[in-house]
């Protein structure tokens, strides 16, 4: 019926993903529509899809697709001001969109994730202004600790025992490395198909955007350097290039719609068979020359995991993998002949030049040099632009070539095989900074299991009461050693909050958690030891002891 309509073009069905689409454009528009079949005789026009009767003896996708409107009628009804939350979500799509990590399919977060991203800060911030708005939300999910998750309101159980999203019953939902939970009956993580790598790359821009917006409360930055595009294709040295094609024009829509659905399979077979020593970044757009308008390109970029040591002798091959993702692609209900796909790696100064905006390869930029007895970190190298350098990739000449997994195409594979090379020298180290003493906190803060219910941060209020804040409500590690009389009051609550929250390690780690403001000047490498061994000692007497006034000797100890 669609198909007939004269407004309506690139129509492609996807019955086989996990929620049934199909893909078109209305008067150029692209509509996403999901397809869902009900318990009724007639659908009648008054339909309200918000009561949970809706769903009985609805299938498992159908559940899926009536909750994509579900939730966005529920997360309008739990925002404080819907116009703020409007205008900050279109501001975060639109930065989304520019440093490439708006979507879904391939392993990003799609509309509805963000839209719930945003909604959250619009919880924790009723009162602020969509600027302060974009601000909070780079702060707060710098400061994120993962895989906790990020809640709208309590799950509930529901009447129709349906599945909801609990990682302490249901093994899978374990998994999960940034979850969101969609706020509508039955609770469900929005983002299962983040990966590992995808996951680094967004932690790694969310880390970009608060040093901007930090920057330009200095008057040192500016919202034109936040919203600057990424340079994909400048940023590794290494890439996969999908390239698909098909006999006519239809049968190109349907197979690149299939191709597109699977690519964060490819990303997650990697990460399984190099124990993620070797991360992707896929490209979430196509590419074509334009010639040819049945063929289209994807792009994956490359890189060995950073700071982790490999053995000499180890080597990763991942030619098996890429045959066994050809393999799933292949297995489409819909293949018709003409339908197929090849896989090549290709080196930076190999892209093909019709992925450059105008098709003009831009000019190689100029090179950096470290003196040779320089310690250097291996995530601060740059030597492309600040958006490299924010993303600390690799550079060509800091990190010899040794330091970059060397991909080989296998010779009589017809290029289908990729090895991955092994690395000759010792890993480069950099000196210890605050910023590791915080990341070593944080993850031994995350040792412990998640909660039932999740709760406002207490540490999230206003702007005024966060920007003044006293030390006193913060969490900092400290000793006892060397404090002055007159501060020994502030201090002490700091103390007894750290040992109240490591006595307890349950309540410290709800599932929205309490994030504390972490400031890494304040944090230093024996915390996490103070952590453990206070946990340890949890049992033990406490004992308090006041500079001003001692109490008599008594039989008992208090």
């Amino acid at each position: 019926m669609l198909i007939e309509m004269p407004d309506v073009t690139d129509m492609h069905p996807v019955p086989d993903a996990h929620v049934p689409v199909m893909n078109f454009k209305l008067n150029g528009v692209s509509i996403d529509l999901l397809y869902a079949k009900i318990s009724l005789w007639v659908i009648p026009e008054d339909l309200d899809i918000s009561q949970d009767s809706i769903l009985q003896n609805a299938d498992e996708q159908t559940v899926r697709s009536l909750n994509g409107c579900r939730v966005t009628d529920q997360i309008l009804r739990l925002v404080p001001n819907i116009q703020s939350f409007r205008t900050t979500l279109r501001c975060m799509r639109f930065w989304a969109t520019r440093r490439g990590v708006y979507s879904n399919v391939t392993g990003f977060l799609g509309g509805i994730n963000w839209a719930l991203l945003v909604a959250r800060i619009c919880q924790l911030y009723p009162n602020a202004l969509p600027n302060m708005l974009v601000s909070r939300f780079f702060r707060v999910y710098t400061q994120w600790r993962w895989p906790n998750p990020v809640m709208l309101c309590a799950i509930k159980e529901g009447s129709l025992g349906l599945p909801i999203w609990d990682p302490r019953r249901n093994h899978k939902d374990k998994f999960h490395l940034m979850p969101i939970i969609t706020p509508a009956y039955p609770s469900m993580n929005s983002s299962y198909n983040v990966s590992s790598s995808t996951l680094r790359i967004m932690t790694d821009e969310f880390k970009r955007g608060h040093d901007i917006c930090e920057a330009m409360v200095l008057n040192n930055g500016s919202w034109v350097e936040l919203f600057e595009p990424y340079r994909f294709f400048e940023a590794y040295k290494n890439y996969l290039q999908i390239d698909i094609g098909a006999e006519n024009d239809d049968d190109m829509l349907n197979w690149k719609g299939w191709v597109k659905s699977r690519l964060r399979y490819i990303v997650l077979k990697i990460e399984r068979d190099t124990f993620k020593m070797l991360q992707c970044h896929p490209h979430p757009g196509d590419f074509s020359d334009g010639s040819n308008p049945s063929h289209c390109s994807y792009f994956l970029g490359l890189q060995r995991k950073e700071n982790v040591p490999v053995n000499d002798a180890k080597k990763f091959d991942i030619r098996l993998t890429i045959a066994e993702f050809k393999d799933n692609v292949r297995s489409y209900s819909l293949w018709k002949p003409g339908m197929n796909i090849n896989v090549t790696h290709i080196k930076c100064r190999d892209i093909p030049a019709f992925v450059f905006p105008g098709g003009i390869r831009p000019s190689r930029p100029t090179r950096v040099s470290v003196d040779s007895g320089t310690s250097v970190d291996v995530n601060v190298v740059d030597g492309f632009n600040d958006d490299t350098r924010k993303r600390k990739r690799d550079d060509d000449d800091v990190l010899t070539k040794s330091t970059v997994p060397r991909l080989v195409i296998a010779d009589g594979l017809e290029n289908n095989g990729v090895s991955v090379g092994k690395v000759n020298n010792d890993e480069i180290g950099g000196p210890v900074t605050s910023r590791d003493a915080e990341k070593l906190a944080t993850e031994k803060l995350m040792s412990g299991p998640y909660e039932s219910e999740q709760r406002v941060p207490q540490d999230f209020e206003e702007l005024e009461e966060l920007d003044n804040s006293n030390i006193q409500n913060r969490y900092i590690g400290e000793t006892t050693k060397g404090i002055d009389v007159e501060s020994f009051t502030t201090k002490e609550v700091a103390t007894s909050k750290m040992m109240k929250n490591a006595s307890d390690t349950s309540s410290c780690l709800q599932l929205n958690g309490s994030l504390e403001e972490l400031e890494p000047p304040e944090l230093d490498l024996p915390l996490p030891r103070a952590i453990h061994s206070t946990a340890a000692s949890q049992n033990k007497p406490i004992l308090r002891f006041s500079f001003t006034s001692l109490p008599k000797a008594t039989g008992n100890s208090s």
